[in-house]
């Protein structure tokens, strides 16, 4: 008799799924350790810094869950997963260095520590890894998904680059950008992993919708959480969006809605590093009174209703109830 996975709320979903991959995912955190290693001291020392932070590992969690869906022997799972979660901490490597971060995960970002050079070669080298234990498995399809989806992550960042501080930006573009940098990554983790486990053309296809809405909505409550989230207070790391000029979807829609003295404190604390808490307080009332923290998480919701709609065309299961509670999770880190 199959157990049962007795889902009790979202809150508890992040740790049911850590025990519903845990045999995938020990093989995996091996691998990821394995390939980290390198002749080149730095290298090793720098890509660890990142990789035992303290991260989620929703990403390859995600690939290890979508292919137990259909298998429960997918050794290839194991390799992808390894790769999404190297594209992950290469991409936070580089970020870091493009905005300018002091911070990750609660502690130094690496460029911090090694410095910029190094994190943008370490990231590289992430990088290079991640290809080739996708090379290694020798699915053609699969390698096309996640080289895809590399391209895809890297223009999106490069477009992000490019709306820093631009007041025209709107909510289009700004839609764009997420479904490039952050959903892509989580519909290539949910496809492989499906592909890995011999799922069908059409349920490698809702796994990768289910992946992409989640993404979206992951990223979408990230940027409200950047103001405190619904409730707006204060934590660490509270406002380093703003302090970086980066035009997320609660700074678009008040820019649109407010009137014009809350419009200029707006366009004033845009992209000013030395943004103290005062004027950070200041801006959050306005979005408040704007509800455009509100608007975002209802964008958020929406994908998440997508999200569990995507599931709805799959075989009823544990691990579909689970990933449904998945998505629920993410609305939970907002409240």
């Amino acid at each position: 008799m199959t157990q049962t996975l007795k889902t009790k709320t979202p809150a508890s979903a992040l740790e049911q799924l850590l025990a519903a991959t845990k045999d995938g995912m020990d093989q995996v955190n091996s691998l990821i350790l394995s390939r980290a290693e390198s002749h080149v001291e730095i290298v090793p020392k720098l890509a660890r810094y990142l990789i035992e932070s303290g991260g989620k590992r929703l990403r390859p969690m995600l690939t290890i869950a979508t292919a137990q869906m259909f298998s429960k022997s997918a050794p290839n799972a194991v390799y992808f997963a390894a790769a999404v979660e190297f594209m992950h901490n290469a991409t936070l490597l580089h970020d870091d260095v493009v905005d300018e971060s002091e911070m990750r995960r609660g502690k130094p970002a690496a460029r911090m520590v090694w410095g910029n050079q190094a994190s943008v070669l370490v990231g590289d080298f992430l990088l290079g890894q991640a290809f080739l234990m996708m090379v290694e498995t020798r699915d053609l399809d699969a390698l096309n998904i996640l080289s895809k989806a590399a391209t895809v992550i890297a223009e999106g960042e490069v477009f992000q680059l490019s709306k820093v501080s631009d007041l025209t930006t709107s909510a289009k573009e700004y839609d764009l950008v997420i479904r490039s940098k952050t959903a892509t990554l989580f519909e290539a983790a949910t496809k492989v992993g499906a592909m890995a486990g011999g799922a069908s053309e059409a349920e490698q296809e809702a796994l990768g919708l289910y992946g992409a809405e989640l993404g979206r909505a992951f990223q979408l409550v990230d940027d409200a959480l950047d103001y405190g989230g619904i409730n707006g207070i204060l934590g660490k790391n509270t406002g380093d969006d703003l302090r970086e000029g980066k035009m997320t979807l609660p700074i678009i829609l008040a820019l649109k809605s407010a009137n014009k003295n809350e419009h200029a404190t707006i366009v004033s604390a845009l992209g000013k590093q030395d943004l103290d808490d005062k004027d950070l307080r200041q801006i959050i009332a306005i979005l408040n009174e704007q509800n455009t923290l509100g608007q975002t998480l209802d964008e958020a919701k929406q994908s998440v209703e997508k999200a569990k709609q995507a599931l709805n065309q799959l075989p009823k299961s544990n691990m579909v109830n689970l990933l449904a509670d998945i998505a629920d999770f993410c609305l939970l880190r907002a409240s």
